[in-house]
């Protein structure tokens, strides 16, 4: 088959001598063929057709489609939905309207309806129907072995979708920065294991920066952040709150002072500190900047863990969250130093990329998360 001309210039697939070409049928009415000495062929009749040995054609009046460039009709509004197929299936089957309305769960008179909305969509009659019961015409017959093959290619779609929720639904990746992963992660997660017994869950422990990066690279479905606001590209909602406090180890000057510090001196004493991109660390930095900002780290340590560590062996004063020094407190091994004139408190998130809220057990876990309690 040849490229064509068809109306003001637009292109379609050659036409065979049949009236069949480019995978439609030509459905003109009568017409009658002449060649010209150049080898030209004409057609008239409706759906005038001119073609020239080029391979070029003009065609005027009915055609079988819109024209090039016109928008084609959805397949959806073409095709009976899956139900009157299902419907017209279970009529075959019974050779009864009323038996197959009642196998689709459906009323025998919304059968009919629906019968009859098919046949005007179609444009041919599916189901003489008679007191004796609903026979199928043979076009009826014709579109039923049609119907039969759409539904079994639906059940396997369903099939395979239901293979890949199940496969979904088997396994959960959490990224968490440190606090989140240590002091709240694992109580989310017993919860969470009650509800999904048969999901298996990893977590990746990082600061709010590597969350992101997990996320933004599909390696984790959730991720919780402790920094001041939702990373550029993350969609987010709180969960719950935290403060920060300054601690000191028992033999530390400041464990034996009376007056607050005031957001000046904490500025310019060299602290135990998270690295940069952790949650602690953002807030901290924000909160200080009006004050002179931070001075340079005593020690500058990846986890909460090691940094209060540090902190109970008298090497310097540091900034960790209360949720993380509970015990510490009261064994005395930590005390708190008060502070004026400074907010240190932050707001905890589950995250995720933007326009992709967690489904399966990434939302339950998240729906687990906000149904406790916020405040400590």
């Amino acid at each position: 088959m040849s490229r064509g001309t068809r109306g003001g210039g637009a292109h379609e697939d050659g036409a065979h001598e049949d009236g069949t070409y480019g995978g439609g049928v030509y459905e003109g009415g009568d017409r009658g063929a002449s060649r010209n000495g150049a080898g030209n062929r004409t057609w008239s009749g409706t759906g005038n057709r001119a073609r020239s040995g080029t391979g070029n054609r003009a065609r005027s009046g009915v055609g079988s489609g819109p024209a090039d460039g016109a928008p084609r009709p959805h397949l959806s509004h073409r095709v009976p939905d899956l139900g009157a197929l299902e419907l017209l299936l279970a009529v075959a089957r019974h050779g009864s309207l009323g038996a197959a309305a009642r196998e689709v769960g459906i009323t025998q008179p919304a059968a009919s309806s629906r019968i009859r909305s098919m046949e005007r969509q179609l444009g041919v009659a599916l189901v003489d129907r008679s007191p004796r019961g609903s026979r199928l015409t043979d076009a009826g017959a014709l579109v039923t072995d049609w119907a039969r093959r759409i539904v079994e290619a639906a059940e396997a779609f369903d099939a395979g979708a239901q293979a890949l929720r199940g496969r979904r639904d088997s396994r959960l990746r959490v990224a968490a920065s440190m606090t989140i992963a240590e002091y709240l992660l694992p109580g989310w997660l017993i919860a969470l294991r009650a509800e999904r017994p048969d999901t298996a869950v990893s977590l990746q422990a990082g600061n709010s920066a590597a969350v992101a990066e997990r996320l933004f690279a599909g390696d984790a479905d959730v991720g919780f952040v402790e920094g001041l606001a939702v990373p550029d590209g993350l969609d987010g909602v709180v969960v719950a709150h935290d403060r920060l406090a300054v601690v000191a180890a028992p033999s530390h000057p400041w464990a034996r002072r009376r007056a607050p510090l005031d957001p000046a001196e904490l500025a310019a004493t060299p602290l135990v500190l998270r690295e940069r991109g952790s949650g602690t660390r953002q807030v901290l930095d924000a909160a200080l900047a009006a004050h002179g900002g931070l001075a340079r780290p005593l020690l500058e340590l990846a986890s909460t863990t090691a940094v209060k560590a540090a902190a109970v062996s008298g090497a310097g004063p540091a900034v960790l969250s209360e949720l993380a020094i509970t015990e510490e407190l009261a064994s005395r091994r930590l005390v708190a130093v008060p502070v004026e004139g400074v907010v240190l408190r932050r707001d905890l998130r589950a995250v995720w990329p933007t326009g992709h809220r967690p489904t399966g057990p990434a939302r339950d876990l998240l729906s687990l998360t906000r149904d406790r309690p916020r405040e400590r």
